[in-house]
């Protein structure tokens, strides 16, 4: 049997993987600038706020454009024709969710940075990113309507336009500081990334208005009542384990800058070894993820679509070739990182550290890249409550690393711990799969 809707996929995965590529490209030459302009202690408070975007962003849009993709692309198939109210359904719920996250976070930025953050400077960047939490939902959710419809083009040019603004705008405010001889703050690399959500969602909003002159919706109350029990059914799940995750995630975070002063260094040494990290090292090893990722995304609907009418041969067929080919993009990436990492650290970024944190961190390759596509084709199956405790696991193992290792062995620690909880997760993935997948194929 032939795999269904499979150009689309292939279509769509090619979109998704240039324009991921060309905006990951467009965010190196952003973070070269910014680790110019603000070091690598700037970095490192930068990168402090992942905590509450991850937070705020698994509240009010995660489980929701999950819902939506997954929703959208069921009623497709049963229908033959693309529907607009599971995306109306979860813009009602996720709107309202983030302007209070907004307030929230807007008038509790002290205390946050202060209680939760660590660092009373973070309380400004907080309240500018603030305000980017409603507009990442509703990009969000206008995503998952277009995932769910298998047209990459949307978001892909959504990402981009997002990327290219947000780049523009800080580049013009730090021109405007420094061609008087004044030195910019932190502050302008939030107030960009704002102003880049700003611009995507607007871009959604002309997306989705040309969809409803082609696709009315008329929706009976009984209708209503059944999109909002179908959406909430999927959605709310997913959104407490993204919840309980992030904020396992978040405790991490957190706990590295804390336990490597433990170790011996100083605050602004290791906010800065923070920075490199995550700022510098880590998104050279999640570049080739572009292209797995895309494939993640747009497995969910096609996955969930086969499984919906009963396709096992076609889902067993995609998970298989899935497999192999990011397995083999994942060894590829790691012979390179390890092979090329100090080279690249101290040619990019000019920091000899960063080198070192790629050709470490290389090694994590094969398995982080299967396990993004793994992730996707278990939601297609509706295995979230099982994604759900691996994932947990893998987290716990990082946490336990972070608690136990790093006073003693230093960020060392910390990549020894991601290392091992990369591998189980990937372990647990390919069993889960595995046997879900033989029990069908018995039955």
């Amino acid at each position: 049997m032939k795999f269904k809707n499979a150009h689309p996929l292939i279509t769509g995965t090619l979109i998704l993987t240039l324009t991921g590529i060309l905006s990951r490209i467009i965010g190196f030459f952003y973070r070269i600038y910014l680790s110019r302009i603000f070091g690598e202690e700037g970095m490192g408070l930068y990168q402090l706020l992942s905590p509450v975007l991850s937070i705020s962003f698994s509240l009010t849009a995660a489980g929701y454009q999950t819902a939506i993709s997954k929703l959208v692309a069921e009623q497709t198939a049963l229908s033959s024709r693309p529907s607009l109210r599971p995306l109306f359904t979860g813009l009602s719920i996720s709107i309202p969710l983030s302007l209070l996250c907004n307030a929230i976070v807007y008038f509790g930025a002290d205390g946050i940075s202060l209680r939760l953050l660590g660092d009373i400077r973070t309380a400004d960047m907080l309240r500018i990113l603030s305000f980017s939490i409603p507009m990442s939902a509703v990009h969000a959710c206008v995503n998952g309507y277009f995932y769910g419809i298998k047209k990459a083009g949307i978001p892909s040019l959504s990402q981009l336009i997002e990327q290219c603004t947000r780049v523009g705008c800080v580049w013009l405010v730090t021109a405007c500081y420094i061609s008087p001889g004044n030195q910019p703050s932190i502050n302008v690399a939030a107030l960009g990334l704002t102003v880049g959500e700003m611009f995507s969602m607007l871009f959604s909003f002309m997306a989705i208005r040309n969809c409803m002159q082609c696709t009315p919706l008329i929706p009976t109350r009984d209708d209503r009542n059944a999109s909002y029990r179908g959406l909430l059914s999927m959605a709310l799940p997913l959104t407490a384990n993204r919840i309980v995750l992030t904020l396992l995630q978040s405790v991490e975070t957190v706990s590295i800058p804390y336990k490597l002063r433990q170790y011996g260094y100083d605050e602004v040494t290791a906010l800065s070894i923070y920075g490199v990290l995550t700022g510098m090292a880590m998104p050279f090893i999640f570049f080739p993820n572009a292209l797995t990722g895309s494939v993640a995304v747009l497995l969910l609907p096609v996955i969930s679509e086969n499984y919906a009418l009963n396709h096992m041969d076609a889902v067993k067929k995609a998970t298989g070739k899935t497999i192999r080919y990011c397995g083999f993009m994942g060894f590829l990436s790691m012979f390179g990182f390890v092979l090329l990492g100090d080279w690249l650290g101290t040619t990019v970024f000019h920091s000899p550290l960063a080198g070192y944190f790629i050709k470490t961190l290389g090694f994590i390759c094969p398995f982080l890249y299967l396990d993004t596509t793994l992730s996707g084709i278990l939601q297609g199956l509706g295995k979230v409550g099982h994604i759900f405790i691996m994932n947990v696991i893998s987290i716990l193992i990082r946490l336990g690393f972070v608690l136990f290792f790093v006073p003693s062995l230093g960020i060392r620690g910390y990549l020894l711990g991601l290392l091992i909880s990369q591998l189980l997760q990937c372990l647990l993935y390919l069993l889960c799969l595995y046997t879900f997948l033989g029990k069908n194929h018995k039955a």
